[in-house]
């Protein structure tokens, strides 16, 4: 089976991006540079297995437009606590993209827009506090 390994997120400015990630979900982040390039390692996980590994990068033209449709791929994170999630996400820089809405007999979905426009599931399943 081919399992997703890795993602990227890109940002217009990193450095807002990776506030909003760290405040929301306490994700951690090492700046890795190479000549005039930089990259952020993503570490969304302490345990093992902790899931795809990420990177941030900066992006190369404009952040999506309000109002256009989802371009690429959407990163859903598994959480226990969806709505302190959510509220954290609007807290620091983030947009509801989408209210919770159930899925009967799986769990509960919302979206937001991370402070550069990207799109950004949340999911907790029905076993969790919804």
């Amino acid at each position: 089976m081919a399992a997703v390994t890795t993602f990227e997120i890109h940002a217009s400015d990193p450095a807002a991006c990776i506030a909003f990630y760290e405040a929301t979900f306490g994700w951690t982040f090492i700046e890795h540079s190479f000549g005039d390039t930089s990259y952020w390692e993503i570490q969304s996980g302490e345990a093992e297995p902790r899931g795809a590994m990420g990177r941030m990068i900066r992006r190369h033209g404009n952040p999506p437009a309000e109002g256009a449709p989802v371009m690429g791929a959407v990163i859903t994170v598994d959480l226990d606590d969806m709505d302190s999630a959510f509220a954290a996400a609007l807290a620091h820089g983030g947009v509801e993209a989408m209210a919770k809405f159930a899925i009967p007999g799986i769990g509960w979905v919302a979206y937001v827009k991370d402070p550069d426009g990207n799109v950004l599931g949340l999911f907790q399943s029905d076993g969790g506090a919804a």
